[in-house]
């Protein structure tokens, strides 16, 4: 037995993850309260494990080609789990967004700029078509292509709103510093994981 089928997979993953960040987010309130305060930290906490999830969903298949093993294979062949792992965490950081704002729509818009509220939205919306496509009936029913399309364009337009967040307050705050860099560095690395790729088919090719 292989070490990487230790590992557990499938749904049970997002079954432990979702018990994980509800244990992470009760000790914050636990220990910062429920008041303005622990809310802002909740809100803080709930956006960089949705980052951590979403960043390894997005790298799956990059960091398997560029570094193949049994973490990277375990995680290539579960991202479609912790994707959807990264859902429920961006909607446990909705819901302190709109506790923050007293459960008021128009509270809710007011304290927030309009580039937020946009982007965010946009956000908010390819996670929710997602989410709905990433079970096996209804990515038969979109069809291999457009599910393509439909994943690859949302999780760029992810990347975007978590660059366009961590960059200017890595600026002011040094802390956001690794986040940034990350975030600037995903699509390089998937880059370099599709040349690589590219290189080896046409090194296959040339010895037929």
């Amino acid at each position: 037995m292989t070490s990487d089928t230790k590992l557990m997979t499938g749904w049970k993953i997002v079954g432990v993850i979702t018990l994980f960040l509800l244990a992470i987010f009760v000790t914050i309130f636990a220990i910062a309260g429920t008041a303005e305060a622990g809310i802002r930290m909740y809100i803080r906490a709930s956006a960089r494990t949705s980052f951590v999830l979403f960043s390894s969903a997005f790298l799956a298949s990059a960091l398997y080609r560029l570094w193949p093993g049994p973490l990277t294979r375990w995680l290539r062949a579960n991202r479609r789990y912790i994707g959807v792992s990264f859902a429920i965490s961006h909607t446990f950081h909705l819901l302190g967004i709109l506790a923050l704002s007293h459960w008021s729509p128009h509270q809710f818009v007011t304290v927030n700029v309009p580039p937020l509220l946009i982007g965010g939205g946009i956000a908010y919306f390819f996670i929710l078509l997602m989410v709905i496509t990433s079970f096996d009936r209804t990515t038969h029913w979109l069809g291999t292509r457009r599910w393509r399309i439909l994943h690859l364009t949302g999780a760029y337009v992810i990347w975007l709103v978590f660059t366009l967040t961590y960059f200017p307050k890595a600026i002011k705050n040094p802390f956001y510093i690794p986040f940034a860099v990350f975030a600037v560095t995903t699509p390089l690395l998937r880059f370099l994981a599709w040349r690589q790729s590219r290189r080896i088919a046409q090194q296959v090719s040339s010895t037929r």
